[in-house]
């Protein structure tokens, strides 16, 4: 019985003292098909039992593209940078319309999936991930609006278009899912989260330069707009409609801060994930 006892598995338990391990990427590797079932399954609940269907993902950008157009292309005219002004708001509206819709259901998505963090275990990552991927559908779908609106007023792509618009697009997923780990966290103790994330998007549209353009701003006030990580994915795109050079300052802008959200959204959401079941 003593050489049992000597002999006997002993477990420890110890803490994972690096923040990149307490995430445990291999955990969300494993449960890979239950992430993509989280993203078909948001897909399906948001036109489930819609009677236009996906057709809102064109309606929806196209509606608003019309009313900037009338109110600030006609009424204000507001200049456009050579570009006619359905396209000028559209080219904006293609990443911004991904970036808030991701944001607002990657900061409601634990609350949302509150019986099931409160009842069995997943990576709790699976959770904003998904919310912030199930856009990717309504994005595909606006960038066939946008190629049929280019050919309208014959724009076509370059293929410095098609090569970096790809890479524009996984800067605006980073920022969206880095922004999302911060909310969705924060949301599960302090629900006034979601009072004041509408407020905040809308004051941040009026501070992108999406109705108008960067170049509308004063030369020694660019760089503040230009903190804006939204600035210089839109002004991106825009110029590359243009086949001009982007804007590599605020490009770099862009991607210098969503590194900072995204691994610190990461960090914070690894410290705190452990309450999520107790508290929301």
């Amino acid at each position: 019985m003593a050489s049992a006892e000597v002999m006997a598995p002993i477990t420890v338990i110890s803490c994972q003292s690096r923040w990149f391990q307490a995430l445990r990427l291999s955990d969300l590797w494993a449960y890979r098909e239950l992430l993509w079932f989280l993203v078909w399954r948001d897909i399906k609940v948001r036109y489930k039992q819609a009677v236009l269907g996906v057709a809102w993902a064109v309606i929806q950008p196209v509606a608003t593209v019309l009313i900037f157009t009338l109110f600030f292309g006609r009424l204000a005219k507001i200049p456009s940078d050579n570009l006619p002004y359905p396209l000028f708001a559209l080219a904006a509206m293609l990443p911004w319309n991904y970036f808030t819709g991701a944001l607002t259901r990657g900061s409601q998505s634990l609350v949302g999936a509150s019986h099931l963090i409160s009842k069995v275990y997943f990576p709790r990552l699976t959770v904003p991930i998904s919310a912030v991927l199930s856009g990717l559908v309504d994005y595909a779908i606006t960038w066939v609006v946008l190629i049929v609106v280019m050919a309208f007023y014959g724009f076509y792509p370059s293929w410095d278009w098609l090569l970096v618009a790809p890479a524009l697009t996984l800067l605006t997923l980073g920022l969206a899912l880095g922004l999302s780990l911060w909310l969705s966290a924060l949301n599960v103790k302090y629900r006034d989260v979601s009072h004041v994330l509408p407020f905040m998007v809308q004051l941040w549209m009026f501070a992108t330069p999406i109705v108008y353009p960067l170049s509308l701003v004063p030369e020694k006030y660019q760089w503040l707009v230009s903190l804006n990580p939204m600035t210089g994915v839109i002004e991106s795109f825009r110029l590359l409609l243009l086949h001009q050079s982007i804007n590599g300052q605020a490009l770099m802008f862009s991607l210098g801060i969503m590194v900072v959200i995204l691994i610190s959204g990461a960090i914070y959401f690894s410290k705190t994930e452990r309450s999520f079941a107790d508290v929301i």
